[in-house]
Parts: C-alpha cells; structure tokens; sequence
C-alpha cells in the first residue's frame, strides 16, 4: 500500500513540472538599463599614498556628478581624515561597539558623514595589541550589510585595504567577490611593487577557485620617471591609471589635508583622468611575477640582486672547539 501510495505521489509531481514548462516565459523587459554599482577595492603598501589617492579620486568622481562611497578599511582611519580636512570620523567598529553597551540602535547617521557629494565612513580596528586588524574588518562589513549595504544606491564604492598585510580579512575583497575590481597603487621603489605583486597573486589565486575578481589596473604615485613601476604594470599585464608626479607642491598639500582632485586645481586634469580610465577600466587576470622577476625591474648594482646564495655549512653554525669534542665512544681492538 504505502509503495503504491508513492507512486502515485510521483506522477503527480511529474504532471506539475510538465504543466509548469508548457508555461510560456514572461517577454523580456525592454527600457532603460538599471544603474549598476562599481565596487573597486584599492591595494597598495602602507604609505604609499592610497589614501590620499582615494580621497581626491572620490571628490573628483562626485565633482562630475557620480554618487559615490568611500570606505576606509586601513586600521589607521586616515582616508577620511583627508576627506574631511584633518578631522577623524568615528569608526564603525567603536562605534556600533559603544552603541551596544549603551542599548542603543546603530544608525547611518551614527558612521557616514559626507561633503559635496562624496558619501565616506572608516571601519576601524583594534588598538595595537588588542585585536585581530582583520577580523575587525571582517565584523565591520557584517556591520554594513545589517545597516542595509546592499540596497544602497551608489555608481561607485571605493573601498582602501592595506596590501601588505596578509590576514584573510584584508583579502575579503578579492577572496568573496566583494568588488568586481582591484586596484593597485604602488611607486618606483621594490617594497611597493613587491605588495603590489602580491595582490596581484591573491586575485590569480582566487581566481582559479572560481571567483570573478580582476585588476582593472595601477595607480602609480609618487612618480619619479624612473620607470620601475611602469615596468612592472607591462610586464604583470595591467594598464597604469595614472601616474601622480613626485612633487612638492602634492607632497605639501597632501600634508595639510588639501584636496587637490578638483577642476579648477591645476592637478584636477589628472585625477579627472584617472575618474575616466577607471570607469572604463575592465578587470584583468594578471600575470604576479616570481622575485627573480620584481629583482630584474631594477638595476642589481641598487638592488643586490647580483649576489649569488653561498650555502651555510654546519662548520659555521658552532664554535670551533665544539666540533673538536673527544669521543665517548669505545673502541675495541679486533680478536
């Protein structure tokens, strides 16, 4: 009884999936396309200038009329800091921590503060010594997407990690398909070529686990003219963005929280430039190269990388009279 009862059960389930294909499809929606968020996370070494990247790139994108977002994800807090003149806002993580103590709802109005048109907020991190800088990243954006992160409506959401730290939650990015795009910001020396290339292995890595995530390309700051940097965009297959000059005049402005992405500033040519190209800008798989390959973008007689590995012997390793010790071993005479 109870197999004939079965059966029954799956012919009419079979009957249901054969009606519901015989349903004709809804026609396609013809009309304007919808606007679609550019979520581009920006990589680079430690003060090599990301921040003040960010926050000029964000002015100009609103000055040409985008709605955009700028999240600051380095534990130093310093994106928003050029932003808004010098002034540190309050960090998502304290923040929503001290609001929890107090029994109180975190509101928008709590973390995101703007000015003409640029919309930014810091996640934060723990003080030195007392937390997981990359947990807190991890804890932060769990904070956005309970305060409605992915019904907002933005053209672009900027997002500063620190490169040259591994912890998986600075990755978060690359590794979840947060962002469609990554940008790297690097200059002509090795160290920020060498974060650079890192992030460039993190997105290959990725990448062949299945994830969607590429470079769309490299923002080269602090531009000598010595062409390092240059060099390593061609050969990891990445387009430069921009290059922002070594200059006082920057290097003085930047110092005193000026914003200079602006038309009427005299650099607000490059950083419209930049705005363009990283629209437009599709994401890429580059190719990171091996440290043989960052060595050879720089003279070896600068670098070092002409010296040749002289293995250690175990000689080396002991004071001469410790490996001259009498041996406890008895030796006995042949029969």
């Amino acid at each position: 009884m109870t197999e004939g009862v079965n059966i029954g059960n799956s012919q009419s389930f079979h009957d249901r999936l054969r009606d519901e294909a015989s349903i004709e499809p809804d026609a396609p929606v013809v009309g304007e396309v919808t606007k679609e968020t550019q979520i581009i996370a920006i990589y680079g070494k430690g003060g090599i200038g990301k921040s003040f990247t960010l926050a000029n790139l964000s002015y100009m994108l609103a000055q040409m009329g985008k709605k955009v977002l700028l999240i600051g994800c380095d534990p130093k807090s310093d994106t928003t800091s050029l932003l808004f003149g010098g002034r540190a806002c309050p960090t998502i993580i304290q923040t929503s921590s001290r609001m929890k103590e107090a029994g109180a709802e975190l509101s928008i109005s709590d973390v995101c503060f703007k000015r003409d048109g640029v919309f930014a907020m810091e996640l934060g991190g723990p003080e030195v010594g007392r937390g997981c800088g990359g947990r807190g990243i991890i804890h932060g954006f769990e904070t956005l997407e309970k305060l409605g992160f992915h019904e907002w409506d933005f053209d672009y959401v900027l997002l500063d990690f620190l490169g040259d730290v591994v912890c998986g939650g600075f990755g978060l990015p690359i590794a979840r398909d947060m962002c469609q795009k990554v940008v790297v910001v690097g200059s002509n020396d090795l160290q920020s070529l060498y974060v650079a290339n890192n992030v460039c292995s993190a997105v290959q890595y990725f990448r062949k686990l299945g994830g969607n995530v590429g470079v769309a390309g490299m923002v080269i700051n602090k531009d000598d003219g010595t062409g390092e940097a240059a060099a390593f965009a061609e050969a990891v297959g990445i387009p430069v963005l921009a290059s922002i000059p070594q200059d006082e005049d920057i290097r003085r402005k930047s110092a005193n929280y000026q914003i200079i992405g602006h038309p009427d500033n005299r650099w607000g040519p490059l950083f419209m430039g930049l705005a363009e190209a990283l629209g437009i800008a599709p994401p890429v798989l580059p190719s990171p190269l091996d440290q043989d390959g960052l060595l050879g973008l720089f003279d070896a007689s600068q670098t070092g990388a002409d010296y040749q590995l002289e293995p250690a012997r175990a000689e080396d390793m002991c004071p001469a009279s410790s490996l001259s010790r009498t041996s406890l071993e008895v030796v006995y005479d042949a029969v």
